[in-house]
């Protein structure tokens, strides 16, 4: 058989050393299989791997007393022991071997003290019964002794364990390996050292020595089971037997034992009698106590629901009791500055007295009582007597309040002196009763409608009046000399006379304008909306939407949509009543728009780059129709511009039939006059209005000038280089950086370049007739004719190809003369005379060079002047 674990030295040793410092002594460790068991299936085995363990039973002893624990240690990943587990074997309450495992050397341990019961103990395997009877002896008599008890044994006999211990009595051989140099020495460990022997504690041996008699006293054997067992029966017969014959000689006793139970019978039965007649008695004792314990918790119920009944009906009480120094307030009080917190508490006690009255803060039972509607009723209609004296209260304090601002002279501006409105006294004076109009609200929303177009339209005419004098004082107090209106008609001569006068003072006036009057009006529109109580969120910039999307053409206040029903209706009020504040207050600002118009149209520009300040300026205030405002003036400065551009192109067209066709006309440099006039308000912005202008002023130009040409068609190409050349040269600084100008002088620059090269073909052809004749003859018949054959066709021979010569350059140098002459004469502007000449000479060799290679190449043994003589000659000339 091999060789136990638990007699493995070096085990113990290893084990050990593992609990090292817990003070705890090693008595036995032996290796085991660990598995996972499942409640109700003892013999059942888990169908995953065993765990390999080793069991250790450790005695720790401090004085008298002591412990005793089960140990289970593991392998590490390096196969060193360490501690897994620790049991107390004083908790240890079933041992019990598994019955249906084949080998019989699998059991598990119970413990009282586990947290979870529910999980299934592990199960423990040994390698042989040997292993498992030791491990088992070991912790039987440890609690035994230390404990005084034993657990439950399940599944094995303590006999056959204690034959196994008495087998197994003499001493364990352990092998011990000596130093290096001696064999295997037996060592007999006395049966008290390994603590295996339990049979002195399971039987004395007085008992154990009776066991042995009885057991040799049966000579047929234990071996001979059915002999064994008749035998048995026949000695219980005869025990029978004797049990009976002794019970019939006790006969008297059994009849003096019946007597008296009989006798105690009779006394049961009185007794039951006297217990049933106690009972009826005490069951109505017990109907009665009850009935008056009920009777009782009656009365108390009544009495608790009594005083909570009276606690309710006393705060009701005081909910339904006005305050007779409120009811006097709101009924015949007055609204003066000094009385406004009277007011103010009036007002905040009935908004809590209603608020009170409703279902939310009322039981609804209470809804239904009399008392409760009569007070309702009652607060509803000095709530309504309230609203109406405040709103006819309100209504007149604003009217007087203007009208009293309006009635002196000395607020507004007057003749010489420009006065800025100031709103601050007439806002203090609002201030005071903007928490009365709050606490209105909260009463009845719809009182607020007239209160606020009586706001509205009182603050209008203050607002309207202010403007209406300052804007006459600020024309009357601005000197500025009128400008020309007619820019583009009249002599060339007077083409500076818009240089010549200063109207700055036009856009000073109306940046004045805006600087007064728009701060007043955004301030004016934000207190309107807090003042008179709209709820509306924070505003955002016209365009764009509160998550940063851009928004439809409905929303030109600038306040973002919102999706309450509540708010949107407030949004919508908000809405009119700004238009009722701001209403036709444009109509001043639009006249000094139309007054700076009359004096300079161009200042159009400057004001309209201004008004566009003012809008980028404005995007994220409170007052939305401000911004509406500001819109308005852009796009009437816009008509006013286009008015003047619309009299300009008019003025333009009428030259088509009034000017001479000659020369250079003259709105093509008024136009430059004009445009650096307009370049120098436009500052590089407002291009879109200045480019629009450009294109329509330069386009309709470009068109008289096309249909003036066409009324002389001898002076058509001579009229249109001379007034484009006028166009480039006068644009020429300017164009260089307004990029619109730009593309309409590169347009004239090639109107000019074609009429120059049609005007200087026409003097060439017109001088060289017969040469470039004869070119074009001998070019149409190469299409049909082979180049050799030419020169024999009729009129193109080489005597007539001589003839040509001769008499087109035997006088060159007097045609060129002609010519220059010729070009001299046509010119009104001669000082386009030397590039003009310069083309001419250009062009006129460009097609001498073309002849000679033609002649080259039909006429190639004629002789020609060659292309650098003529080149030489003209230079000459």
């Amino acid at each position: 058989m091999a060789k136990s674990s638990a007699d493995d030295e070096e085990l113990r040793r290893a084990c050990q050393a593992a609990i090292e410092g817990s003070k705890q002594k090693i008595m036995i460790s032996i290796r085991v299989a660990k598995r996972r068991g499942i409640w109700g299936k003892s013999g059942k085995l888990a169908s995953y791997m065993a765990k390999p363990r080793v069991l250790a039973l450790c005695l720790k002893s401090e004085g008298h007393k002591k412990q005793a624990f089960l140990r289970v240690l593991k392998y590490s990943s390096g196969g060193v022991i360490e501690p897994a587990k620790l049991y107390k074997l004083k908790h240890l309450s079933r041992v019990e071997v598994i019955t249906n495992e084949p080998s019989g050397c699998t059991f598990t341990m119970g413990f009282d003290n586990l947290s979870s019961q529910s999980v299934a103990p592990p199960q423990w395997t040994m390698r042989n019964i040997d292993d498992r009877n030791r491990i088992l002896f070991c912790i039987l008599n440890v609690c035994k002794e230390a404990f005084g008890r034993l657990p439950e044994v399940v599944g094995i006999d303590v006999v056959e364990m204690a034959l196994w211990a008495k087998e197994n009595k003499p001493s364990v051989i352990t092998q011990k390996n000596q130093q290096a140099g001696h064999g295997p020495v037996s060592t007999r460990v006395a049966e008290s050292d390994l603590k295996v022997t339990v049979e002195k504690y399971l039987i004395s041996t007085a008992e154990e020595d009776d066991m042995e008699a009885l057991l040799g006293s049966y000579v047929m054997g234990i071996g001979e089971a059915e002999a064994f067992s008749a035998r048995l029966k026949r000695e219980l017969l005869a025990l029978e037997a004797a049990n009976v014959h002794a019970m019939l000689e006790s006969e008297p006793l059994v009849e003096e034992v019946l007597q008296g139970l009989e006798a105690a019978t009779h006394c049961v039965d009185d007794m039951d009698e006297w217990l049933g007649t106690f009972n009826v008695k005490l069951r109505h004792i017990r109907e009665d106590i009850e009935s008056i314990e009920t009777r009782n918790n009656k009365l108390e119920m009544h009495s608790v629901n009594n005083k909570a009944l009276i606690q309710e009906l006393d705060k009701l009480l005081e909910r339904l009791c006005v305050p007779s120094e409120y009811a006097t307030c709101m009924s015949r009080g007055k609204f003066d500055e000094a009385r406004m917190t009277q007011n103010i508490e009036a007002c905040e006690w009935l908004t809590g007295a209603l608020r009170g009255l409703e279902v939310p803060n009322l039981d609804s039972t209470y809804g239904n009582m009399r008392a409760v509607k009569e007070k309702r009723a009652e607060l509803e209609k000095l709530k309504a007597t309230f609203v109406r004296r405040a709103s006819g209260f309100l209504i007149k304090y604003f009217a007087n309040l203007v009208d009293s601002v309006m009635s002196d002279k000395n607020y507004f501006s007057q003749r010489g002196q420009l006065k800025q409105p100031d709103h601050a006294d007439l806002r203090y004076k609002c201030r005071i009763y903007a928490h009365l109009l709050q606490h209105l609200k909260s009463l009845d929303k719809n009182c607020l409608l007239p209160l606020r177009k009586a706001y509205c339209s009182s603050l209008n005419l203050l607002l309207r009046r202010e403007a209406r004098e300052f804007a006459n004082e600020l024309r009357a107090s601005t000197k500025v000399s009128i400008s020309p209106t007619t820019w583009l008609e009249g002599s060339p001569g007077g083409n500076q006379i818009g240089n010549s006068t200063d109207t700055s003072g036009l856009s000073d006036a109306y940046i004045k304008m805006l600087t007064i009057f728009i701060p007043l009006l955004v301030d004016e529109s934000s207190f309107l909306a807090h003042f008179m109580c709209f709820e509306v969120p924070a505003l955002v910039p016209p365009g764009v939407g509160a998550n940063g999307n851009k928004r439809g053409s409905n929303d030109d206040l600038g306040i973002m949509n919102m999706d309450s029903n509540d708010s949107k209706a407030d949004l919508q009020s908000l809405n009119e009543s700004l238009q009722d504040l701001l209403d036709g207050i444009h109509e001043d600002f639009y006249a000094v728009v139309d007054w700076a118009y009359k004096i300079d149209p161009l200042r159009c520009i400057s004001m309209h780059l201004i008004t566009e300040r003012y809008l980028s300026g404005q995007q994220a205030d409170a007052a939305g129709f401000v911004r509406v405002l500001l819109g308005y003036l852009a796009s009437k400065i816009s008509l006013q511009f286009n008015r003047f551009v619309d009299e300009a192109c008019h003025q333009i067209e009428r030259n088509e039939h009034n000017v001479r066709q000659m020369g250079i006309l003259p709105y093509i440099p008024r136009f430059a006059t004009l445009a650096i006039r307009m370049e120098q308000y436009a500052q590089g912005q407002s291009r879109d209005l200045v480019d629009q202008a450009y294109t329509k002023l330069v386009s309709i130009i470009f068109v008289t000038l096309e249909k003036v040409a066409q009324t002389d068609p001898k002076t058509y190409d001579i009229f249109l280089l001379e007034n484009y050349a006028a166009f480039l040269n006068s644009l020429y600084d300017v164009a260089n950086f307004v990029p619109t100008l730009a593309k309409f002088y590169q347009q004239a620059s090639g109107a000019y370049e074609e009429a120059c090269m049609r005007h200087i073909n026409m003097l060439i052809h017109s001088q060289f007739e017969r040469l470039f004749q004869f070119a074009r003859k001998i070019k149409d018949l190469m299409f049909t004719v082979s180049p050799e054959e030419i020169q024999f066709q009729l009129g193109l021979s080489k005597m007539e190809f001589r003839k040509m010569l001769k008499s087109s350059l035997s006088g060159f140098d007097k045609s060129i003369a002609a010519m220059h002459k010729k070009l001299q004469k046509s010119l009104t502007s001669q000082e386009l005379l030397p590039s003009l000449w310069e083309m001419c000479k250009k062009a006129f060799m460009d097609k001498y060079v073309g002849i000679t290679q033609l002649a080259a190449r039909i006429y190639p043994t004629e002789s020609i002047p060659s292309v650098s003589e003529i080149r030489n000659l003209l230079a000459s000339l």
